[in-house]
């Protein structure tokens, strides 16, 4: 049994070069190059049939699928993105399934774990496992909030090492364990800018930090001048922001309308006996409610899936866009979005609204 990079001796005043599986770990990085291939990413509007689809892949294209962004990217040849492109768009098309967000990226730089030799994969997951762990601990309140069961924590930080592993490149001279460090930060973040969207969690990061950090100085939470002036922002600027976090937070906590036994019941008058104006405000209820409990968690999904979190940025699409009387292209600049991203949530609020509203018209 190979030793743990732990247990290797070291030189005083030396720190002695991991091994992994009897490789050292720059060697073992090195036997596996980087190397460039051209990719394409997409969504679909349904559950792909994987394995059928990776059977009919053309020779020397790999797929791998993001469970819990639920996407898939084809890896091919240089040279031949687009026309990858086309061919995942016609083989969809074929089964019924539609592509949502499909791109093609080229000379993207990755390797691919499994390439790595066996005993050096698994010794070096397991010796960066608990000290992934242990960086992760100044995340915890974060981690907590998308990841709160311990056994997908420690599988989502297995899949955190992976992803590193294969976008490693030991030639720039930057230790893996430094790489991973970085990029652990980076994609505890990204936790929140998948589930609700850039702007929304980067602006209640900024105002948790600097909340923080005034109570940490002066022993008592800043006022709503003292932390705008913290922020560096006006008053104005600071409620707007303060809203958008307060909408954030609320959609987290969010119960679907038939959720559970203590779920509310919505009552609507009988139209014999209500006035027109109050069915158009029962009707505007069910509609705000529809619309609210389609981008609720889906209680059926597996953690750590999109459908698993509140999909703030498609209810924002829809509530500004259908009643606010913006533009998509509008809101995508106040949120510093892009319209196709804000296309890929709106379109799951499309399908579960959709289904809502069948449900309270029946």
């Amino acid at each position: 049994m190979t030793p743990s990079a732990a247990d290797r001796p070291a030189d005083a005043g030396t720190r002695a070069p991991l091994v992994f599986g009897g490789i050292p770990e720059a060697e073992g990085f090195a036997a596996v190059p980087i190397t460039a291939r051209d990719r394409v990413h997409f969504r679909v509007d349904r559950d792909l049939p994987l394995a059928e689809f990776r059977a009919d892949l053309p020779d020397g294209v790999t797929v791998s699928h993001d469970e819990g962004e639920g996407l898939y990217r084809v890896d091919g040849p240089c040279g031949q993105g687009q026309v990858l492109a086309d061919w995942v768009r016609a083989w969809c098309a074929g089964r019924g399934c539609a592509t949502v967000g499909l791109r093609a990226e080229a000379g993207v730089r990755r390797r691919a774990p499994r390439d790595l030799p066996p005993a050096f994969l698994e010794d070096l997951c397991r010796h960066y496992h608990p000290v992934s762990l242990k960086r992760l601990q100044r995340n915890s309140s974060t981690l907590r909030m998308h990841v709160p069961d311990p056994d997908d924590l420690h599988q989502q930080v297995a899949e955190w090492i992976l992803k590193a592993v294969g976008q490693y490149d030991e030639t720039k001279g930057v230790p893996f364990g430094a790489f991973l460090a970085t990029q652990l930060s980076k994609w505890v973040h990204d936790l929140g800018r998948s589930a609700h969207g850039r702007t929304a969690a980067d602006t209640e990061n900024r105002q948790q930090k600097a909340i923080a950090a005034f109570q940490a100085e002066h022993q008592r939470r800043p006022t709503e001048r003292e932390l705008a002036a913290y922020l560096g922002q006006s008053v104005e600027t600071l409620r707007r922001n303060a809203q958008t976090v307060a909408t954030l937070s609320g959609l987290r906590n969010l119960q679907s309308l038939d959720g559970g036994p203590d779920a509310a019941e919505v009552l609507v008058p009988d139209s014999t006996e209500a006035p027109d104006q109050i069915m158009d405000e029962a009707e505007q209820t069910l509609l705000s409610h529809a619309l609210t409990a389609a981008c609720a968690p889906d209680p059926t999904a597996a953690r750590g899936q999109r459908a698993a979190q509140p999909n703030v940025l498609g209810w924002a699409t829809w509530y500004l866009t259908t009643w606010g009387g913006q533009t998509k292209t509008q809101v995508s600049a106040d949120l510093g979005t892009s319209v196709r991203n804000m296309n890929v949530h709106a379109d799951r609020v499309e399908r579960a609204l959709k289904d809502r509203l069948t449900e309270l018209s029946e």
